[in-house]
């Protein structure tokens, strides 16, 4: 496994690679110039001259390309436009906020999905079934910031239970923690239903029902252990797009996350930033990946990696 492991690691720099030569185009062919944004409204076109060539953005492209790949092989993401700070202080402080946010949305989304999709398993074609695939879809086909906004008018402007914006104590994760967590637990007992309907119809569990063994057994030590693998693999996916797809939650709750940072940076041309977010982000599921398929092995002994 951990051959395997090095192995995933190394492959994954031609992707990083291919992926920050696209970002970095992508930034740079955005409408908008930066340095007279930094300049300011009042500047002359001196001023902005200046400012260009400060920020090194007078340079041709492949050599500001160059440059930012030497800074970024010495662990430097550059400066940012705006704040005029080291972009990785400026991530790391929304860093923090993104992913308590995100692990709170997944764990009670991984549960709650587990469950419903196990149990519309179990009793398939009866109430329980029919009752959690229903929420299911609803859930999977209501848009997070119409939850959001919904969530915001209920519980609080009519009711008052809950506050709406900032990250100050846990009643502030209540809200967008649920707004990012319900497609995830919509599709993972979707996705369970189906892993278990699958397994539970292989012969070795009717081999198990034969021998005697408990109901509740052959679920979780026959059926459970090899239905778990796929779902794991659509969990790790679901958990990479949370943490790169927050921007519309946190905007909608005003969180003081890596969204919210990313929305900021694109309207101020901050190219530095936005290209560490889009690199962090490619590097978040990189690895969550690689953390799944590692995982089979502890799901399934009978796995072996090459």
């Amino acid at each position: 496994m951990l051959i395997y492991g090095l192995k995933r690691l190394l492959g994954m720099i031609p992707t990083l690679m291919l992926v920050l030569v696209m970002v970095f185009m992508f930034v740079h062919f955005l409408p908008g110039d930066p340095a007279s944004l930094v300049a300011g409204p009042d500047a002359d076109q001196e001023a902005i001259e200046l400012v260009r060539e400060k920020m090194g953005l007078n340079l041709p492209l492949p050599q500001q390309f160059f440059r930012y790949v030497t800074h970024l092989s010495q662990g430097d993401l550059g400066v940012s436009l705006r704040s005029n700070r080291a972009v990785t202080s400026v991530i790391a402080e929304r860093f923090g906020p993104t992913m308590r946010l995100t692990a709170t949305s997944m764990s009670w989304a991984v549960v709650f999905g587990l469950l419903s999709g196990v149990i519309a398993a179990v009793w398939r074609n009866k109430w329980p079934d029919q009752l959690s695939m229903t929420l299911a879809v609803s859930g999977i086909s209501f848009p997070s910031f119409a939850l959001g906004m919904l969530f915001i008018q209920l519980f609080s402007v009519n009711l008052g239970w809950l506050p709406s914006i900032g990250a100050d104590g846990w009643q502030n994760y209540i809200l967008p923690s649920l707004t990012m967590g319900a497609g995830v637990a919509a599709v993972t007992a979707r996705f369970t239903r189906a892993s278990f309907v699958e397994v539970i119809k292989e012969d070795f569990v009717r081999t198990a029902r034969a021998k005697g063994v408990s109901e509740t057994n052959v679920i979780l030590k026959h059926v459970l252990r090899n239905a778990l693998i796929p779902v794991v693999t659509m969990l790790g996916l679901q958990f990479g797009t949370l943490l790169g797809g927050s921007i519309v939650v946190e905007t909608v709750f005003g969180w003081p996350g890596m969204g919210t940072l990313l929305i900021d940076s694109v309207n101020m041309r901050d190219y530095p930033v936005i290209q560490g977010l889009i690199l962090l982000f490619s590097l978040e599921f990189l690895l969550i990946n690689l953390v799944v398929d590692l995982l089979y092995g502890v799901i399934n002994p009978s796995i072996r990696y090459k």
